[in-house]
């Protein structure tokens, strides 16, 4: 458990820390905005792209041979990072990150789906889940104050005490587990498949920010039609990577689709709140980051108690709930204007976005874990960590698109400055945060007319 706690934290807190860091980054590395957000998309390109892979070689060979080699990569990449001279050289490094977080991610949750049964493998779920929801949120708290304390560049070097602790517990406390009947194939071209046509709608999209560019509009619609290509060839593949059989549960397919939903919400959304807070309402980058603490407060002691809830009483209730919860969050966080108090504006928002996620995050990762037989662990892990990044990465990049232009509608001079910039800025803001708690509302919906009513998920037995 902490082997899997501790290296998948790596993972949840370089995804959130980085955007604290990212204003002090673009100034010390003379980076452009564009660069600067490759720095977290490139990241979650191939975090996104290649996390299915990681779950299947993990059931292949060896959950816990994959997991250490994806935790040792990681580190690794985190060390370039730290000591990157240049943009460039951090953006690629950031890549190599996403493919050690690939590799290690789904590892986590199936070497516990392997390990724990019964009642136990749902308390053992809702407690990585709910530590994996505190070390996202904890990552902007971390993140700002090492900026203060030190550098940007500790945001980085951090995760190599880390994986340390986590490959010397792998080494002496940790059984190795697999899927005896997996095939050794690697999907190569649903690999590559994945990565153009995710990189190509991102890069499209980000193009587009800066207004109507045509070149940017091919390149999006090449990557969507890249990843229709993708599930066409997984489709047909006698050893796909993204196993579609799996979607014939239909609390499996259900799940998924509430995860896209609501994920696209949190990644996306979660994004903009840090660059509101310092450079509309003036936080330094530790009070920016500790702005989000009440989610963290509420969900420590809720999330440990709801891994068996799905188990029990079925997912329906309360993934509708939290999702409900997270949409108000969003619309809360849409008022916050322009030197708004903080305890009428992100502190609600805080609160009730705490109050969601204890509600949905660990009753979700228990049904879709719940769907399947352990012997497909990795591979349904991989699925759904797989969209919820993927609904991140693309929410990013589309709702750049909203805030950029609805700020430039509402500057009287696209030169603004100053209190001008911060108003324009703004009223993007709360248009991007309006779209965020609209796709909550429909992941509410989504698990509210997608699960029946006495739907009780039981758990599956453990393949030793």
């Amino acid at each position: 458990m902490l082997a899997a706690i501790v290296g998948s934290a790596m993972s949840f807190i370089d995804g959130t820390a980085v955007n604290v860091a990212l204003p002090i980054l673009q100034r010390d590395l003379a980076a452009s905005a564009a660069n600067v957000q490759w720095v977290v998309e490139g990241y979650s390109l191939f975090l996104s792209a290649l996390i299915l892979i990681g779950g299947s070689l993990g059931d292949v060979f060896g959950r816990r041979r994959i997991y250490a080699l994806g935790i040792a990569l990681f580190a690794l990449a985190s060390i370039a990072c730290g000591l990157a001279p240049s943009i460039e050289t951090l953006v690629v490094a950031r890549c190599v990150q996403g493919i050690g977080g690939a590799l290690a991610l789904p590892g986590s949750l199936a070497l516990i789906s392997a390990t724990y049964e019964g009642e136990a493998r749902g308390r053992a779920i809702g407690t990585w889940s709910g530590f994996s929801a505190i070390t996202s949120a904890l990552g902007p708290v971390l993140g700002g104050w090492l900026v203060e304390a030190g550098s940007w560049r500790l945001v980085f070097l951090i995760n190599v005490p880390l994986a340390v602790l986590v490959l010397a517990i792998l080494a002496f406390r940790v059984r190795e587990s697999r899927d005896r009947e997996a095939s050794r194939r690697v999907d190569v071209p649903g690999a590559v498949l994945a990565t153009l046509g995710l990189g190509a709608l991102v890069y499209g999209l980000i193009r587009l920010q800066s207004g109507g560019d045509a070149a940017g509009a091919i390149v999006a619609t090449a990557g969507a039609c890249g990843l229709v290509a993708f599930v066409a060839v997984e489709r047909r593949s006698t050893h796909p990577m993204m196993s579609l059989d799996l979607f014939r549960s239909r609390a499996f397919a259900v799940a998924n689709l509430y995860t896209f939903a609501l994920y696209a919400t949190l990644g996306g959304g979660l994004y903009f709140v840090p660059f509101d807070l310092i450079d509309v309402q003036g936080y330094s980058p530790a009070e920016a980051g500790a702005a989000l603490l009440p989610f963290v407060a509420i969900m420590f002691p809720l999330s440990r108690f709801s891994g068996g809830i799905a188990l029990r009483t079925g997912p329906r209730a309360p993934l509708a709930i939290g999702a409900a919860f997270a949409a108000a969050a969003f619309a809360v966080f849409a008022s916050a204007g322009i030197a708004h108090p903080y305890w009428t504006t992100f502190f609600p928002g805080a609160v009730l976005l705490g109050i969601g996620g204890a509600a949905f995050v660990a009753p979700l990762t228990t049904t879709v874990m719940g769907a399947v037989s352990s012997s497909h662990a990795g591979v349904a892990s991989g699925i759904n960590n797989a969209l919820s990044r993927t609904a991140g990465l693309v929410a990013i990049a589309a709702l750049g698109i909203v805030l950029a232009h609805t700020a430039a509608a509402s500057a009287t001079d696209h030169r603004a400055i100053g209190s001008a910039a911060k108003t324009a800025y703004a009223a993007g803001f709360h248009a991007t945060m309006l779209c965020c708690a609209f796709f909550a509302a429909c992941a509410s919906l989504v698990a509210l007319l997608g699960f029946p009513r006495d739907l009780a998920m039981t758990a599956p037995r453990r393949d030793r």
